[in-house]
Protein backbone atom coordinates (compact mmCIF):
# COMPACT_ATOMS: atom_id res chain seq x y z
CA UNK A 1 0.00 0.00 0.00
CA UNK A 2 1.78 3.42 -1.44
CA UNK A 3 0.76 6.70 -0.09
CA UNK A 4 0.05 9.28 -2.79
CA UNK A 5 3.05 11.54 -1.75
CA UNK A 6 5.40 8.23 -1.68
CA UNK A 7 4.52 7.53 -4.99
CA UNK A 8 5.20 10.86 -6.28
CA UNK A 9 8.50 11.31 -4.92
CA UNK A 10 9.82 7.84 -6.68
CA UNK A 11 7.97 8.67 -9.79
CA UNK A 12 10.94 8.81 -12.77
CA UNK A 13 13.39 8.34 -10.16
CA UNK A 14 15.01 4.03 -10.85
CA UNK A 15 17.66 4.96 -8.47
CA UNK A 16 15.46 5.29 -5.94
CA UNK A 17 13.65 1.38 -6.25
CA UNK A 18 15.74 -0.38 -3.99
CA UNK A 19 14.46 2.63 -1.74
CA UNK A 20 11.07 1.79 -2.37
CA UNK A 21 11.43 -1.86 -1.97
CA UNK A 22 12.68 -1.33 1.80
CA UNK A 23 9.73 0.96 2.17
CA UNK A 24 7.02 -1.40 1.07
CA UNK A 25 8.28 -4.15 3.30
CA UNK A 26 8.56 -1.90 5.83
CA UNK A 27 4.59 -0.79 5.23
CA UNK A 28 3.74 -4.93 4.84
CA UNK A 29 5.86 -6.11 7.38
CA UNK A 30 6.41 -5.59 11.20
CA UNK A 31 6.40 -1.87 10.77
CA UNK A 32 4.56 0.64 9.41
CA UNK A 33 4.53 4.62 10.48
CA UNK A 34 4.99 4.32 14.12
CA UNK A 35 2.53 0.98 14.39
CA UNK A 36 3.38 -3.23 15.25
CA UNK A 37 0.61 -5.20 13.99
CA UNK A 38 2.37 -8.44 15.09
CA UNK A 39 2.67 -6.99 18.66
CA UNK A 40 -0.58 -4.79 18.15
CA UNK A 41 2.11 -1.62 19.14
CA UNK A 42 1.13 1.63 18.13
CA UNK A 43 3.19 4.84 18.90
CA UNK A 44 2.58 8.38 19.97
CA UNK A 45 3.78 11.70 20.73
CA UNK A 46 2.59 13.44 23.01
CA UNK A 47 2.86 17.71 23.71
CA UNK A 48 3.17 17.94 27.77
CA UNK A 49 4.16 15.01 30.40
CA UNK A 50 1.03 14.46 32.27
CA UNK A 51 1.17 16.82 35.11
CA UNK A 52 -1.23 15.08 37.75
CA UNK A 53 -2.12 11.18 37.48
CA UNK A 54 -4.01 11.51 41.20
CA UNK A 55 -7.69 11.18 39.38
CA UNK A 56 -8.92 13.19 42.69
CA UNK A 57 -6.76 16.26 42.27
CA UNK A 58 -6.26 16.10 38.31
CA UNK A 59 -7.54 19.10 36.36
CA UNK A 60 -5.47 18.61 33.23
CA UNK A 61 -6.35 17.44 29.76
CA UNK A 62 -3.32 15.84 29.17
CA UNK A 63 -3.09 13.77 32.86
CA UNK A 64 -7.17 13.39 31.56
CA UNK A 65 -5.79 11.55 28.52
CA UNK A 66 -3.56 9.20 30.39
CA UNK A 67 -6.01 8.55 33.05
CA UNK A 68 -9.02 7.63 30.25
CA UNK A 69 -6.84 4.56 29.19
CA UNK A 70 -5.78 3.44 32.62
CA UNK A 71 -8.76 4.03 34.78
CA UNK A 72 -12.37 3.17 34.61
CA UNK A 73 -15.53 5.01 36.07
CA UNK A 74 -19.18 3.75 37.42
CA UNK A 75 -19.68 4.80 33.55
CA UNK A 76 -17.57 5.19 30.56
CA UNK A 77 -17.90 5.99 27.21
CA UNK A 78 -18.69 3.81 23.96
CA UNK A 79 -17.53 4.19 20.27
CA UNK A 80 -20.83 6.11 19.76
CA UNK A 81 -20.19 8.34 22.80
CA UNK A 82 -22.96 7.00 24.30
CA UNK A 83 -22.90 6.31 28.53
CA UNK A 84 -22.58 2.26 28.93
CA UNK A 85 -21.72 0.63 31.84
CA UNK A 86 -17.87 0.66 32.96
CA UNK A 87 -17.39 -0.83 36.52
CA UNK A 88 -21.36 -0.68 37.01
CA UNK A 89 -23.23 -3.50 34.86
CA UNK A 90 -26.27 -1.83 35.77
CA UNK A 91 -28.20 1.54 37.44
CA UNK A 92 -30.99 3.47 38.42
CA UNK A 93 -31.48 7.37 38.36
CA UNK A 94 -33.78 8.90 40.45
CA UNK A 95 -34.98 12.41 41.89
CA UNK A 96 -33.59 11.78 45.10
CA UNK A 97 -30.35 9.47 44.14
CA UNK A 98 -28.95 6.42 42.14
CA UNK A 99 -28.01 2.61 42.87
CA UNK A 100 -25.60 1.07 40.52
CA UNK A 101 -24.20 -2.25 41.04
CA UNK A 102 -20.80 -3.79 39.93
CA UNK A 103 -19.62 -5.76 38.28
CA UNK A 104 -18.34 -8.68 40.40
CA UNK A 105 -15.28 -9.18 37.66
CA UNK A 106 -14.32 -5.76 37.99
CA UNK A 107 -10.38 -5.88 39.45
CA UNK A 108 -7.41 -3.43 40.19
CA UNK A 109 -4.55 -4.45 38.53
CA UNK A 110 -3.01 -6.29 41.42
CA UNK A 111 -5.59 -8.86 40.83
CA UNK A 112 -8.41 -7.38 44.03
CA UNK A 113 -11.87 -6.61 43.08
CA UNK A 114 -13.02 -3.05 42.60
CA UNK A 115 -15.83 -2.59 45.43
CA UNK A 116 -18.10 -0.07 46.14
CA UNK A 117 -16.10 0.88 49.35
CA UNK A 118 -13.89 2.38 46.95
CA UNK A 119 -15.87 4.53 45.20
CA UNK A 120 -16.95 5.80 48.87
CA UNK A 121 -13.07 6.20 49.65
CA UNK A 122 -12.33 8.07 46.43
CA UNK A 123 -15.47 10.50 46.70
CA UNK A 124 -14.73 11.34 50.23
CA UNK A 125 -11.52 12.50 49.64
CA UNK A 126 -12.33 14.41 46.50
CA UNK A 127 -14.99 16.52 48.31
CA UNK A 128 -12.47 16.81 51.59
CA UNK A 129 -11.23 20.46 52.20
CA UNK A 130 -7.64 19.19 53.27
CA UNK A 131 -7.51 17.40 49.58
CA UNK A 132 -7.67 20.88 48.15
CA UNK A 133 -9.38 18.90 44.79
CA UNK A 134 -10.35 21.59 42.38
CA UNK A 135 -13.27 19.64 40.91
CA UNK A 136 -14.52 18.90 44.26
CA UNK A 137 -17.86 21.25 43.23
CA UNK A 138 -18.73 19.04 40.56
CA UNK A 139 -19.84 16.28 43.27
CA UNK A 140 -21.91 18.97 44.95
CA UNK A 141 -25.58 17.06 43.68
CA UNK A 142 -24.47 14.68 46.60
CA UNK A 143 -25.98 15.20 49.52
CA UNK A 144 -23.77 17.17 52.30
CA UNK A 145 -20.81 17.26 49.81
CA UNK A 146 -20.84 21.21 49.55
CA UNK A 147 -21.42 21.80 53.47
CA UNK A 148 -17.66 18.75 53.99
CA UNK A 149 -16.11 21.08 51.40
CA UNK A 150 -16.88 23.89 53.49
CA UNK A 151 -15.64 22.37 56.38
CA UNK A 152 -19.33 22.24 58.23
CA UNK A 153 -19.22 18.41 58.67
CA UNK A 154 -17.15 15.08 58.12
CA UNK A 155 -16.34 13.87 55.32
CA UNK A 156 -18.01 10.66 56.47
CA UNK A 157 -21.96 12.02 56.29
CA UNK A 158 -21.05 11.88 52.49
CA UNK A 159 -23.84 10.58 50.29
CA UNK A 160 -22.91 7.76 49.39
CA UNK A 161 -22.43 3.91 51.31
CA UNK A 162 -21.53 0.81 50.12
CA UNK A 163 -24.35 -1.60 51.04
CA UNK A 164 -22.38 -4.19 50.12
CA UNK A 165 -19.42 -4.84 47.56
CA UNK A 166 -21.21 -4.34 44.96
CA UNK A 167 -23.94 -2.36 45.46
CA UNK A 168 -23.11 1.79 45.76
CA UNK A 169 -25.57 3.36 46.88
CA UNK A 170 -26.14 8.06 46.14
CA UNK A 171 -27.92 10.18 47.70
CA UNK A 172 -28.88 13.53 46.09
CA UNK A 173 -29.46 16.69 47.86
CA UNK A 174 -31.91 17.95 44.74
CA UNK A 175 -32.27 16.23 41.19
CA UNK A 176 -29.59 15.61 38.44
CA UNK A 177 -30.42 15.16 35.25
CA UNK A 178 -26.36 15.22 34.44
CA UNK A 179 -25.50 12.92 37.04
CA UNK A 180 -24.56 10.03 35.24
CA UNK A 181 -22.68 11.73 32.88
CA UNK A 182 -20.25 12.65 35.87
CA UNK A 183 -19.83 9.36 37.05
CA UNK A 184 -17.76 8.51 33.55
CA UNK A 185 -15.63 11.53 34.88
CA UNK A 186 -12.24 11.07 36.50
CA UNK A 187 -12.97 12.72 39.93
CA UNK A 188 -15.32 10.25 40.39
CA UNK A 189 -13.10 7.10 39.44
CA UNK A 190 -12.51 4.72 42.53
CA UNK A 191 -9.65 4.46 44.79
CA UNK A 192 -8.17 1.53 46.57
CA UNK A 193 -7.77 3.16 50.50
CA UNK A 194 -5.27 0.74 51.43
CA UNK A 195 -2.86 1.63 48.60
CA UNK A 196 -3.93 5.37 48.58
CA UNK A 197 -3.07 5.26 52.50
CA UNK A 198 0.45 3.23 52.10
CA UNK A 199 1.55 5.67 48.97
CA UNK A 200 0.88 9.25 50.43
CA UNK A 201 2.18 11.75 49.37
CA UNK A 202 3.62 9.40 46.27
CA UNK A 203 0.66 8.51 45.28
CA UNK A 204 0.58 8.49 41.27
CA UNK A 205 3.69 10.22 40.85
CA UNK A 206 5.33 7.71 38.98
CA UNK A 207 4.07 4.14 37.25
CA UNK A 208 4.15 1.96 40.08
CA UNK A 209 2.87 4.44 42.29
CA UNK A 210 -0.85 4.07 41.08
CA UNK A 211 -3.19 0.88 40.88
CA UNK A 212 -4.90 0.66 37.58
CA UNK A 213 -8.66 -0.52 37.32
CA UNK A 214 -8.81 0.61 33.53
CA UNK A 215 -7.88 -1.13 30.12
CA UNK A 216 -4.30 -0.56 30.36
CA UNK A 217 -1.84 -0.25 32.91
CA UNK A 218 1.17 2.75 33.08
CA UNK A 219 4.06 0.19 32.34
CA UNK A 220 6.55 3.17 32.35
CA UNK A 221 6.88 6.91 32.62
CA UNK A 222 10.58 8.50 32.44
CA UNK A 223 9.46 11.99 33.79
CA UNK A 224 9.94 14.86 30.89
CA UNK A 225 10.81 11.75 28.16
CA UNK A 226 8.40 8.86 27.72
CA UNK A 227 5.23 7.14 28.61
CA UNK A 228 3.85 3.13 28.21
CA UNK A 229 0.86 1.85 28.76
CA UNK A 230 0.01 -2.18 28.34
CA UNK A 231 -2.82 -3.84 28.07
CA UNK A 232 -4.01 -4.47 31.61
CA UNK A 233 -4.81 -8.24 31.86
CA UNK A 234 -6.97 -7.77 35.19
CA UNK A 235 -9.72 -5.57 33.11
CA UNK A 236 -12.70 -6.97 33.16
CA UNK A 237 -13.52 -6.15 28.91
CA UNK A 238 -9.69 -6.89 27.84
CA UNK A 239 -11.09 -9.39 25.13
CA UNK A 240 -12.51 -6.45 23.72
CA UNK A 241 -9.27 -4.26 23.51
CA UNK A 242 -7.40 -5.15 20.75
CA UNK A 243 -3.99 -3.08 21.41
CA UNK A 244 -1.49 -4.89 23.97
CA UNK A 245 0.93 -1.56 23.93
CA UNK A 246 0.48 2.15 23.66
CA UNK A 247 4.06 3.49 23.61
CA UNK A 248 4.70 7.72 23.92
CA UNK A 249 8.44 7.63 23.44
CA UNK A 250 8.45 11.53 22.33
CA UNK A 251 7.13 14.47 24.30
CA UNK A 252 7.50 17.66 22.61
CA UNK A 253 5.74 20.75 22.33
CA UNK A 254 6.93 21.42 19.05
CA UNK A 255 4.53 20.72 16.12
CA UNK A 256 6.77 20.58 13.25
CA UNK A 257 8.92 18.17 15.23
CA UNK A 258 5.74 15.84 15.83
CA UNK A 259 4.82 16.01 11.89
CA UNK A 260 8.50 15.51 11.26
CA UNK A 261 8.03 12.17 13.25
CA UNK A 262 5.13 10.79 11.65
CA UNK A 263 7.28 11.41 8.30
CA UNK A 264 10.36 9.66 9.45
CA UNK A 265 7.88 6.88 10.43
CA UNK A 266 8.50 6.73 13.76
CA UNK A 267 4.15 7.33 15.15
CA UNK A 268 0.86 6.78 14.00
CA UNK A 269 -0.37 10.00 14.40
CA UNK A 270 0.45 13.78 14.27
CA UNK A 271 -1.65 15.98 15.76
CA UNK A 272 -2.32 19.56 16.63
CA UNK A 273 -0.52 20.77 13.39
CA UNK A 274 0.09 23.97 12.83
CA UNK A 275 0.03 26.03 9.82
CA UNK A 276 3.27 25.40 8.44
CA UNK A 277 3.11 21.51 9.70
CA UNK A 278 -0.03 21.69 7.54
CA UNK A 279 1.20 23.26 4.72
CA UNK A 280 3.93 20.75 4.57
CA UNK A 281 1.34 17.91 4.61
CA UNK A 282 -0.85 19.90 2.02
CA UNK A 283 1.68 19.88 -0.44
CA UNK A 284 2.41 15.66 0.54
CA UNK A 285 -1.04 14.88 0.09
CA UNK A 286 -1.44 13.65 3.10
CA UNK A 287 -5.08 12.82 4.50
CA UNK A 288 -6.03 16.04 6.94
CA UNK A 289 -8.15 15.53 9.52
CA UNK A 290 -9.98 17.90 11.61
CA UNK A 291 -11.92 18.29 14.85
CA UNK A 292 -13.84 20.23 17.25
CA UNK A 293 -12.17 19.01 20.70
CA UNK A 294 -14.52 21.12 23.09
CA UNK A 295 -11.79 23.66 24.44
CA UNK A 296 -12.79 27.30 24.68
CA UNK A 297 -9.61 29.42 25.05
CA UNK A 298 -9.76 32.88 27.45
CA UNK A 299 -8.21 35.85 28.96
CA UNK A 300 -9.37 35.12 32.42
CA UNK A 301 -9.31 38.23 35.15
CA UNK A 302 -7.88 37.61 38.94
CA UNK A 303 -10.63 39.63 40.90
CA UNK A 304 -8.91 39.05 43.90
CA UNK A 305 -9.04 42.06 46.76
CA UNK A 306 -4.50 42.35 45.63
CA UNK A 307 -5.22 42.60 42.01
CA UNK A 308 -6.00 45.62 39.86
CA UNK A 309 -7.85 43.34 37.89
CA UNK A 310 -10.38 43.07 40.53
CA UNK A 311 -12.10 46.37 38.95
CA UNK A 312 -14.58 46.03 36.71
CA UNK A 313 -13.99 49.23 34.72
CA UNK A 314 -10.78 47.99 34.10
CA UNK A 315 -11.74 44.73 32.65
CA UNK A 316 -14.21 46.37 30.58
CA UNK A 317 -11.84 49.14 28.91
CA UNK A 318 -9.53 45.48 28.18
CA UNK A 319 -12.83 43.48 26.24
CA UNK A 320 -13.64 46.95 24.76
CA UNK A 321 -10.23 46.62 22.50
CA UNK A 322 -9.76 42.79 21.86
CA UNK A 323 -10.49 42.10 18.81
CA UNK A 324 -10.19 38.13 18.28
CA UNK A 325 -10.76 37.90 14.93
CA UNK A 326 -6.79 39.48 14.66
CA UNK A 327 -5.68 36.96 17.19
CA UNK A 328 -6.81 33.63 15.68
CA UNK A 329 -6.37 34.24 12.03
CA UNK A 330 -3.81 36.53 11.69
CA UNK A 331 -1.84 36.26 14.76
CA UNK A 332 -2.07 32.59 15.64
CA UNK A 333 -3.01 31.26 12.37
CA UNK A 334 -4.25 28.05 14.46
CA UNK A 335 -5.77 25.68 11.90
CA UNK A 336 -9.63 24.59 12.59
CA UNK A 337 -10.02 26.76 15.20
CA UNK A 338 -12.52 30.05 15.46
CA UNK A 339 -13.01 32.97 17.32
CA UNK A 340 -15.59 33.16 19.73
CA UNK A 341 -17.86 35.47 21.75
CA UNK A 342 -18.88 33.02 24.57
CA UNK A 343 -17.81 30.57 27.00
CA UNK A 344 -20.17 28.04 24.84
CA UNK A 345 -18.59 25.81 22.38
CA UNK A 346 -21.09 26.08 19.07
CA UNK A 347 -21.99 21.80 18.99
CA UNK A 348 -23.82 21.96 22.40
CA UNK A 349 -27.53 21.65 22.10
CA UNK A 350 -29.82 24.41 23.74
CA UNK A 351 -33.55 23.95 23.76
CA UNK A 352 -34.30 22.75 20.37
CA UNK A 353 -31.34 23.96 18.31
CA UNK A 354 -28.25 24.95 19.36
CA UNK A 355 -27.44 27.27 22.02
CA UNK A 356 -25.15 29.62 20.85
CA UNK A 357 -27.84 30.17 17.50
CA UNK A 358 -30.97 29.83 19.90
CA UNK A 359 -28.94 32.93 21.85
CA UNK A 360 -26.39 34.29 19.92
CA UNK A 361 -23.49 35.66 22.36
CA UNK A 362 -23.13 39.81 23.08
CA UNK A 363 -20.03 40.83 21.15
CA UNK A 364 -18.08 43.37 22.11
CA UNK A 365 -17.85 46.41 20.28
CA UNK A 366 -14.60 47.80 19.25
CA UNK A 367 -14.43 51.62 20.74
CA UNK A 368 -10.85 53.25 21.42
CA UNK A 369 -12.92 56.07 22.82
CA UNK A 370 -15.45 53.91 25.28
CA UNK A 371 -12.33 51.67 26.35
CA UNK A 372 -9.99 54.63 27.48
CA UNK A 373 -13.05 56.21 29.20
CA UNK A 374 -13.77 52.68 31.29
CA UNK A 375 -10.03 53.22 32.21
CA UNK A 376 -10.35 56.68 33.28
CA UNK A 377 -12.73 55.28 35.35
CA UNK A 378 -10.90 52.65 36.76
CA UNK A 379 -8.31 55.26 37.73
CA UNK A 380 -10.20 57.22 39.66
CA UNK A 381 -11.92 54.00 41.41
CA UNK A 382 -8.23 52.50 42.16
CA UNK A 383 -7.09 55.97 43.55
CA UNK A 384 -3.78 56.08 41.17
CA UNK A 385 -2.70 57.77 38.16
CA UNK A 386 -1.04 55.21 36.74
CA UNK A 387 -1.99 51.83 36.42
CA UNK A 388 1.07 49.50 37.99
CA UNK A 389 2.06 46.73 35.94
CA UNK A 390 -0.19 43.91 35.07
CA UNK A 391 1.14 40.72 35.23
CA UNK A 392 0.00 38.03 32.33
CA UNK A 393 0.87 34.17 32.95
CA UNK A 394 1.30 32.54 29.52
CA UNK A 395 2.54 28.76 28.47
CA UNK A 396 6.04 28.83 27.02
CA UNK A 397 3.99 27.08 23.81
CA UNK A 398 4.84 28.91 20.83
CA UNK A 399 0.89 29.46 20.41
CA UNK A 400 1.17 30.59 23.97
CA UNK A 401 4.14 32.75 23.06
CA UNK A 402 2.29 34.16 19.98
CA UNK A 403 -0.66 35.29 21.93
CA UNK A 404 1.11 36.57 24.92
CA UNK A 405 3.02 38.85 22.57
CA UNK A 406 -0.13 40.26 20.75
CA UNK A 407 -1.90 41.07 24.31
CA UNK A 408 1.40 42.49 25.77
CA UNK A 409 1.40 45.07 22.36
CA UNK A 410 -2.22 45.94 22.20
CA UNK A 411 -2.95 46.52 25.40
CA UNK A 412 0.03 48.78 25.42
CA UNK A 413 -0.77 50.95 22.17
CA UNK A 414 -4.49 51.28 23.02
CA UNK A 415 -4.05 51.64 26.83
CA UNK A 416 -1.17 52.35 27.32
CA UNK A 417 -1.08 49.17 29.75
CA UNK A 418 2.49 48.03 30.70
CA UNK A 419 1.68 44.33 30.62
CA UNK A 420 4.56 42.27 32.25
CA UNK A 421 4.59 38.49 30.58
CA UNK A 422 4.97 35.69 33.02
CA UNK A 423 6.13 32.81 30.54
CA UNK A 424 6.12 29.17 32.34
CA UNK A 425 6.03 25.36 31.24
CA UNK A 426 2.69 23.78 31.21
CA UNK A 427 2.57 22.15 34.95
CA UNK A 428 3.83 25.37 36.22
CA UNK A 429 1.30 27.52 34.74
CA UNK A 430 -1.29 25.70 36.16
CA UNK A 431 0.15 25.89 39.59
CA UNK A 432 0.39 29.49 39.10
CA UNK A 433 -3.10 29.60 38.37
CA UNK A 434 -4.31 27.37 41.38
CA UNK A 435 -2.11 29.97 43.69
CA UNK A 436 -3.47 33.01 42.23
CA UNK A 437 -0.39 34.34 40.79
CA UNK A 438 -1.23 36.13 37.91
CA UNK A 439 -3.58 39.39 37.13
CA UNK A 440 -4.60 37.74 33.57
CA UNK A 441 -4.03 34.34 32.38
CA UNK A 442 -4.77 32.83 28.85
CA UNK A 443 -6.31 29.69 30.02
CA UNK A 444 -8.75 27.28 28.80
CA UNK A 445 -11.33 25.21 29.18
CA UNK A 446 -13.10 21.60 27.89
CA UNK A 447 -16.16 20.16 28.82
CA UNK A 448 -15.99 16.83 31.45
CA UNK A 449 -19.46 15.55 30.50
CA UNK A 450 -22.38 16.65 27.94
CA UNK A 451 -24.09 19.30 29.33
CA UNK A 452 -23.98 23.18 29.21
CA UNK A 453 -23.53 23.44 32.96
CA UNK A 454 -19.67 21.84 32.54
CA UNK A 455 -18.88 25.20 31.06
CA UNK A 456 -21.39 27.34 32.94
CA UNK A 457 -20.66 26.24 36.56
CA UNK A 458 -17.08 27.20 35.91
CA UNK A 459 -17.27 30.86 37.63
CA UNK A 460 -19.26 29.96 40.37
CA UNK A 461 -18.15 30.75 43.77
CA UNK A 462 -17.83 27.62 45.09
CA UNK A 463 -15.80 26.03 42.24
CA UNK A 464 -12.21 25.90 42.83
CA UNK A 465 -11.14 25.86 39.14
CA UNK A 466 -12.67 29.50 39.37
CA UNK A 467 -9.03 30.63 39.28
CA UNK A 468 -9.98 33.87 39.39
CA UNK A 469 -12.57 33.70 42.16
CA UNK A 470 -15.16 35.76 40.43
CA UNK A 471 -17.99 36.07 42.79
CA UNK A 472 -21.43 36.79 41.75
CA UNK A 473 -24.80 36.12 43.91
CA UNK A 474 -26.59 36.46 40.92
CA UNK A 475 -24.47 34.07 38.87
CA UNK A 476 -24.32 31.17 41.50
CA UNK A 477 -28.51 32.08 41.33
CA UNK A 478 -28.52 31.04 37.75
CA UNK A 479 -26.01 28.21 38.10
CA UNK A 480 -28.29 26.39 40.58
CA UNK A 481 -31.50 26.76 38.79
CA UNK A 482 -29.50 24.52 35.86
CA UNK A 483 -28.66 22.01 38.36
CA UNK A 484 -31.75 21.37 40.00
CA UNK A 485 -34.26 22.05 37.28
CA UNK A 486 -35.58 19.24 34.70
CA UNK A 487 -37.17 21.71 32.55
CA UNK A 488 -35.05 22.24 29.43
CA UNK A 489 -36.60 25.35 29.05
CA UNK A 490 -35.87 26.86 32.16
CA UNK A 491 -31.93 25.16 32.31
CA UNK A 492 -31.08 27.08 28.64
CA UNK A 493 -32.66 30.56 30.02
CA UNK A 494 -30.41 30.20 33.26
CA UNK A 495 -27.43 29.50 30.82
CA UNK A 496 -28.63 32.53 28.77
CA UNK A 497 -28.44 34.59 31.64
CA UNK A 498 -25.18 33.03 32.40
CA UNK A 499 -23.19 34.29 29.19
CA UNK A 500 -25.12 37.50 29.90
CA UNK A 501 -23.18 37.90 33.17
CA UNK A 502 -19.99 36.28 31.72
CA UNK A 503 -20.16 39.56 29.19
CA UNK A 504 -21.38 42.50 31.58
CA UNK A 505 -18.97 42.00 34.04
CA UNK A 506 -16.41 40.87 31.87
CA UNK A 507 -15.20 38.02 33.62
CA UNK A 508 -13.79 36.95 30.67
CA UNK A 509 -12.64 37.73 27.53
CA UNK A 510 -13.36 34.70 24.71
CA UNK A 511 -10.95 34.46 22.21
CA UNK A 512 -11.09 30.99 20.06
CA UNK A 513 -12.72 27.78 20.35
CA UNK A 514 -9.98 25.07 19.29
CA UNK A 515 -9.74 23.32 16.41
CA UNK A 516 -7.37 20.17 16.13
CA UNK A 517 -5.81 19.31 13.02
CA UNK A 518 -4.32 15.90 12.88
CA UNK A 519 -2.75 13.21 10.52
CA UNK A 520 -3.49 9.42 10.47
CA UNK A 521 -1.58 6.98 9.06
CA UNK A 522 -4.71 5.10 7.29
CA UNK A 523 -4.47 1.62 8.83
CA UNK A 524 -4.92 2.70 12.33
CA UNK A 525 -8.74 2.57 12.90
CA UNK A 526 -11.45 3.11 15.86
CA UNK A 527 -9.30 5.85 16.99
CA UNK A 528 -11.92 7.96 19.29
CA UNK A 529 -11.07 11.97 18.53
CA UNK A 530 -13.94 13.91 20.66
CA UNK A 531 -15.05 16.72 23.00
CA UNK A 532 -16.26 14.23 25.56
CA UNK A 533 -14.45 11.28 27.58
CA UNK A 534 -10.72 12.36 26.39
CA UNK A 535 -8.83 12.74 24.14
CA UNK A 536 -7.19 11.15 21.82
CA UNK A 537 -8.88 7.82 22.85
CA UNK A 538 -7.25 4.43 22.01
CA UNK A 539 -9.24 1.89 24.20
CA UNK A 540 -11.04 1.11 20.38
CA UNK A 541 -8.02 1.16 18.11
CA UNK A 542 -6.62 -1.55 16.18
CA UNK A 543 -4.46 -2.26 13.10
CA UNK A 544 -5.13 -3.32 9.79
CA UNK A 545 -3.45 -6.06 8.75
CA UNK A 546 -1.13 -5.29 5.94
CA UNK A 547 -2.48 -5.59 2.53
CA UNK A 548 -0.36 -9.09 2.07
CA UNK A 549 -1.39 -10.83 5.12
Amino acid sequence: MIRAQAAQRIAGSLWLWPLLCLWLLSCAGVQAAGMDYESRTIRLAMSQEPPDLNAITSTDAVSGMILGHVMEGLLSYDAEGDLVGGVAERWQLRDDGATFWLREDAKWSDGSPVTAQDFVFSWQQAVTPAVASEYASILFPVLNAQAINEGRMDPSKLGVRALDDHTLEVSLHQPCPYFLGLTAFRTLFPVKESFYTARGSRYGADADELLYNGPFTLSKWVHGASVSMTKNPHYWNRDNIWLNLIDIPYITEDANARMNLYRDNKVAIASDLNSESLDGALRERMQIKTFLDGAIFYIEFNQRDDRVTRNRNLRKAIQQVFNTDDLVYKVMGSPGSYPTYTLFPRWMKGEKDFFVREHPAQKPEFNLEKARAYLKKAKQELGVEKLPPITLLADDSPGGQKTAEYLQTMLGQALGLEIRVDMQIFKQRLAKMGAGEFDLVVSGWGPDYDDLLTYADLFASHNMNNRGRYNSAEYDHWVEVAQRSLDTSERVHAFDQLQRLIFEDAVIVPLYERGRVYVKHPRLKGVLRRAVGGDPNFNFAYIEPPADS
